[in-house]
């Protein structure tokens, strides 16, 4: 059932640099080295020890001290940006005008305005680029839409899902800083506006409630969407408790209980009116290798953006966080 999710070995080689050496590029990394006949030739970051590091911990031969370097780097095929929210769209141009490709850690940007930026750079340079949303890429994703594309739950009636993580209150870190695009929504709620855009496309209409920080960022939201005379998505998202991150997709003829965490390799259960029951299962591993492999393959087939996640997607997904933010009231600094 989750054949077109294709196995990511299978992608042609790429060679990648990385920008920014956190966490979430850390698993990127290890993803691409297990998972892809794909190179990790090169590792930037503002800090050169952090940067070494990096580069031993996933076997990078060359390290940048800065971001020009990395992207100036001609080794470099496309350049993997995994840094704040607040810096995606310097560093995507930044990129682009050295002329790689590009995939930009989600949410891609802190707003659509800035989006469009890039995607029109990226047009006028013809290069790919990418939010690396990986969940539309993993196999019980395919599987889910050949299920509902099937009839097997008839018509969508209601979609759910949240995503919620405990983190302590600290006003230095970047979940919680104005000015590095912190919050709730663009870090954690991006994967149920995303899922819920994936399966039922852009809302007719956005209802959001929420509360602040301290610092003034979304620190809890409530969501609904809705889709013409019946269907909902109700959606949720906290930075200050641990949610089941589980999916639910309520049709006419049965419903589907997708496991936590929905947004990464899970499982699903459906469950139709009929009382006919089976599951999908699939193994739990990172995934991030299947947004790599989907880079690797456009670029190599010459292609600016991937079908699966066009460049519209991704903005269709940002104006409705931005009607969200207003709705809630949170601005960063320089929107």
């Amino acid at each position: 059932m989750a054949d077109r999710a294709q196995d990511p070995r299978s992608a042609p080689p790429i060679r990648w640099g990385i920008l920014g050496a956190g966490n979430i590029a850390a698993t990127f990394a290890a993803a691409v080295n297990a998972h892809t006949r794909a190179q990790l030739v090169a590792v930037g970051s503002r800090n050169r020890d952090r940067a070494q590091r990096f580069a031993t911990a996933h076997g990078i031969p060359t390290t940048h001290v800065g971001y020009r370097e990395l992207v100036e780097d001609p080794q470099v095929d496309a350049v993997y940006i995994a840094t704040p929210h607040s810096e995606h769209k310097e560093q995507a141009l930044l990129a682009i005008r050295a002329g790689k490709h590009v995939l930009v850690e989600k949410a891609f940007t802190r707003n659509a305005g800035e989006a469009e930026e890039v995607f029109a750079a990226a047009r006028t340079a013809g290069v790919f680029v990418m939010e690396a949303m990986w969940t539309r890429f993993l196999p019980h994703v395919y599987a889910l839409h050949q299920v509902i594309d099937a009839g097997e739950i008839g018509e969508i009636i209601n979609l759910s899902a949240d995503h919620g993580q405990a983190f302590t209150y600290d006003p230095k870190s970047r979940l919680f800083d104005p000015a590095l695009a912190g919050g709730a929504l663009l870090d954690l709620g991006v994967y149920p506006v995303s899922f819920a855009h994936d399966f039922l496309g852009v809302p007719d209409a956005v209802q959001a409630v929420g509360q602040l920080t301290p610092t003034g960022v979304d620190g809890q939201i409530s969501i609904v969407l809705s889709y013409g005379d019946r269907a909902q998505a109700t959606l949720s998202t906290t930075l200050w408790a641990k949610t089941p991150t589980i999916a639910t997709i309520s049709g006419t003829e049965g419903n589907i209980w997708v496991k936590g965490s929905f947004y990464g390799p899970t499982s699903f259960r459906v469950q139709r009116l009929d009382g006919r029951v089976w599951d999908f299962d699939q193994p739990g591993t990172k995934g991030l290798q299947y947004e790599a492999a989907e880079v690797a393959r456009q670029v190599a087939a010459g292609a600016t953006e991937s079908p699966r996640l066009t460049w519209d997607n991704t903005l269709e997904v940002l104006r409705t966080m931005d009607t969200i933010r207003s709705l809630v009231g949170v601005t960063y600094p320089g929107e």
